[in-house]
């Protein structure tokens, strides 16, 4: 059987995203914690509290469970946007490069199809880009 794109043998498929800014491991933290940050990523959600054992449900449907958090290196939570059978797992990680640098990943698995990977890799994409426009340097 030939294997696809992003499929694994024990946890669905997967994608994985990431992307390196000019910030500190801090100020990222601060942006995906912060209620404009979570309407990036998550959705509309109201008043997320980042401690393990929260849930949330966003106004466009996705909910889940916040499972690790370690402030300002790792958030890992349950993802499952309406009408998924099941849930998927998200992973960011804030990855120091140097003092000013952070990579910002976003790592999925447990995803049930690849028409799912591709819509979670286009959404981790976005979020990258809107993520990146907040620190572009100023022209």
């Amino acid at each position: 059987m030939e294997k696809t794109v992003g499929q694994t043998a024990s946890v669905g498929f997967q994608i994985g995203v990431r992307r390196t800014l000019p910030i500190t491991q801090e100020q990222a933290w601060e942006l995906l914690t912060s209620s404009d940050g979570v309407k990036m990523w998550l959705g509309d959600v109201p008043d997320l509290a980042f401690s393990a054992g929260s849930t949330y449900l966003s106004e466009e449907g996705t909910s889940g469970e916040l499972r690790i958090v370690k402030p300002h290196e790792q958030l890992r939570l349950t993802w499952q946007k309406s009408g998924w059978a099941t849930p998927s797992t998200v992973q960011i990680r804030l990855l120091p490069k140097s003092p000013e640098k952070t990579t910002i990943s976003f790592h999925q698995e447990k995803l049930a199809s690849a028409v799912e990977r591709e819509e979670m890799k286009l959404r981790w994409e976005a979020v990258l880009s809107m993520i990146g426009e907040r620190f572009a340097p100023l022209e």
